[in-house]
């Protein structure tokens, strides 16, 4: 897999993915940006909410459960002095669906978490990361 940066002005760039698409980045206005897109290190925190619910949507379709909504709130710490890692990581996600078993959604969280969500790993190196969930009908 191989990305591409390109430096616009001041704190400003264009990330290129392999998949063809483009997306900006951007810093505060108090770090030189024009806040004109997501910070690289709010990236981290999409490409795992984006990553976890991938899996939890693909593993419960699956089961045959009757899902028809998923959403994933992460709230995240980070250390006071650079390197500025994040240290806690917390992974809410919101699942509907009438009759949704919450085995199996507790299972399919667990599943994307310890197995499959290769963006949830990653960060669990350097970050304790939980997990929750709750179930809406529709």
């Amino acid at each position: 897999m191989k990305t591409r940066i390109h430096w616009l002005e001041n704190v400003t760039f264009v990330g290129e993915s392999p998949s063809g698409h483009a997306l900006v980045m951007d810093g505060a206005p108090e770090q030189g940006g024009r806040n004109l897109g997501p910070r690289p290190m709010e990236m981290l925190l999409l490409g795992l909410g984006g990553c976890t619910a991938f899996d939890v949507v693909q593993i419960l379709q699956k089961a045959r459960q009757p899902i028809t909504d998923c959403e994933v709130e992460i709230s995240a710490e980070r250390a006071d002095e650079p390197p500025r890692v994040y240290t806690a990581i917390h992974v809410h996600f919101i699942v509907t669906g009438e009759g949704l078993s919450e085995k199996q959604v507790a299972r399919a969280v667990a599943l994307s978490a310890d197995k499959y969500c290769s963006a949830s790993i990653m960060l669990g190196k350097t970050a304790r990361i939980s997990h929750d969930f709750e179930i809406r009908g529709t």
